[in-house]
């Protein structure tokens, strides 16, 4: 029986620790005031975050968040081979999603994580 991925989400600014496991930045742009050394990611996958133009129709608005979330697993959907490194890692050991917007519940790490659960069966 397959073991389960733990995929644990954390903001950029906040500290890592050594429970974060592989720490992969999953937001298309850099997260502004931040240093390579004090983000300590091991990966940046800019192709599984969500397009230019969808993540600014979604703006981080609460009131788009169902429809965001529809909207970048669709792009998900159509992007396998973005996808295939993310898996990857997630079937290796623990990973911890990477993000920089403020909102800690409204962002595309979190649509992200769902959408990698449901597909990995977690």
């Amino acid at each position: 029986m397959a073991r389960k991925p733990r995929i644990g989400i954390k903001r950029a600014y906040d500290a890592p620790t050594k429970s974060d496991g592989r720490r992969i930045l999953v937001d298309r742009l850099w997260p502004r005031g931040l240093s390579k050394e004090d983000a300590a990611l091991d990966e940046w996958l800019k192709e599984v975050a969500p397009s230019n133009e969808l993540r600014k129709w979604f703006g981080h608005s609460p009131d788009r968040w169902d429809e965001f979330r529809k909207r970048y697993h669709a792009e998900l959907e159509r992007n396998p081979e973005g996808l295939d490194r993310l898996i990857e890692l997630c079937s290796a050991g623990p990973v911890t999603l990477v993000f920089g917007a403020k909102d800690a519940a409204h962002n595309n790490a979190v649509a992200l994580k769902e959408y990698l659960e449901r597909k990995l069966g977690s």
